[in-house]
């Protein structure tokens, strides 16, 4: 479509015609997210605020059916890759974001822990050797004051803040563990999310990236499942996939919107977590 086709068309959103209304917004919808700098240089230039907001939710459903695709793709992969899958939750809010740049923020980071790694270290010795770049030197912490906030499901919001929620914690300190070559995993425990690191030997520990990556044993899980008055089931203890992960985090995100009585947001991370297949398959 040519430029003055498109500038006709975004031209009829003041038309008060709810009928013609629809009609252009579906031809927009229609031509896919190419035409989405186009809009927003529309957008820029209207100086009709009933415009202006039409535009706006005109992107982000391109932009909404964009992450969808994305996100049915990165499902469909045999071994989808987990800091795709933080980035595809990310660019719900942050539809610019980059994976390249996180990429690259992950790679400083890892490069902060292997200068102090010590890959013949035991295993516990290599968790604190971690533990006290990620923790220390880095300063990630607990996000506890705001512990609800959708920023803490949100791999670039963490990067940048330096907090985050047991989930998102866990996932940049797996990233960083594995990239050491470290056999690191996430653990989908019921109300907390953990990490376990498990050797071909069977060599099997936990960690709590939420309590600065306080190492503990089996036992405390028995522990915490009875105090919790709940069924024990393998998954408790073992790992998890990085779909597993990225749903978990999508079932935050809704909790977080939730409570901030935004159901609208709600509802669509409700659409997108519906885009990925059940556990198994």
């Amino acid at each position: 479509m040519e430029i003055k086709e498109l500038e006709a068309l975004v031209s009829l959103l003041d038309d008060e015609d709810s009928t013609i209304i629809s009609h252009v917004e579906e031809k927009i919808i229609s031509l896919g997210e190419p035409i989405i700098p186009f809009l927003e240089r529309a957008w820029e230039k209207s100086l009709d605020p009933i415009v202006q907001e039409r535009i706006e939710e005109l992107v982000h459903t391109l932009q909404f059916d964009l992450l969808t695709d994305r996100m049915v793709k990165w499902d469909q992969e045999e071994d989808p890759d987990l800091l795709e899958g933080m980035w595809l939750i990310a660019t719900y809010q942050y539809p610019d974001l980059e994976l390249d740049k996180l990429r690259q923020e992950l790679e400083q980071l890892y490069y902060e822990a292997w200068l102090e790694f010590k890959p013949d270290a035991h295993p516990f010795d290599q968790v604190k050797l971690l533990n006290s770049v990620i923790f220390g030197k880095l300063k990630f912490s607990a996000n506890t004051r705001n512990f609800h906030s959708p920023g803490n499901s949100m791999i670039n919001v963490v990067l940048q803040t330096k907090k985050g929620n047991p989930i998102s914690l866990c996932v940049l300190y797996m990233m960083i563990a594995r990239k050491l070559k470290m056999p690191v995993y996430g653990v989908n425990l019921p109300n907390l999310f953990i990490l376990t690191y498990k050797d071909d030997s069977d060599k099997q520990f936990y960690i709590n990236a939420f309590n600065r990556g306080l190492i503990f044993s089996r036992d405390d899980i028995d522990n915490y499942i009875a105090e919790l008055r709940i069924t024990p089931q393998d998954q408790y203890y073992e790992p998890c996939s990085n779909k597993d992960i990225v749903k978990r985090c999508l079932r935050n995100l809704i909790n977080s919107f939730d409570k901030l009585g935004d159901h609208a947001k709600s509802e669509e991370v409700k659409q997108l977590l519906k885009t990925l297949s059940p556990s198994g398959d």
